[in-house]
């Protein structure tokens, strides 16, 4: 799946869900409690329908990636990759 942009029925309410996550983020003094309070949790919800309709998945945005796979060893093997990226981008 890629990104797709908000189709103008259900935008509103797509807009709200945005407005009101961005409203909880900043609401989160430091990286951990944003972890713990926001991110986790919506990536727990995205696992749990991801999981149950058998979706496996690349969502990216402008400056950002989430990808599903639906197998613990494939979300450790991403996320070594993306690092090892990022830290050779940085040298």
């Amino acid at each position: 799946m890629s990104k797709r942009k908000s189709s103008k029925k259900g935008g509103g309410a797509a807009d709200q869900l945005m407005r009101e996550l961005a409203q909880r983020m900043e609401s989160c003094p430091d990286a951990e409690s944003l972890n713990d309070q926001v991110i986790m949790p919506f990536i727990a919800a995205l696992e749990t329908v991801c999981g149950a309709r058998g979706y496996v998945m690349n969502i990216y945005g402008e400056t950002s990636n989430l990808v599903y796979t639906g197998d613990e060893a494939d979300a450790e093997a991403i996320y070594a990759l993306v690092e090892s990226y990022l830290d050779e981008a940085r040298e």
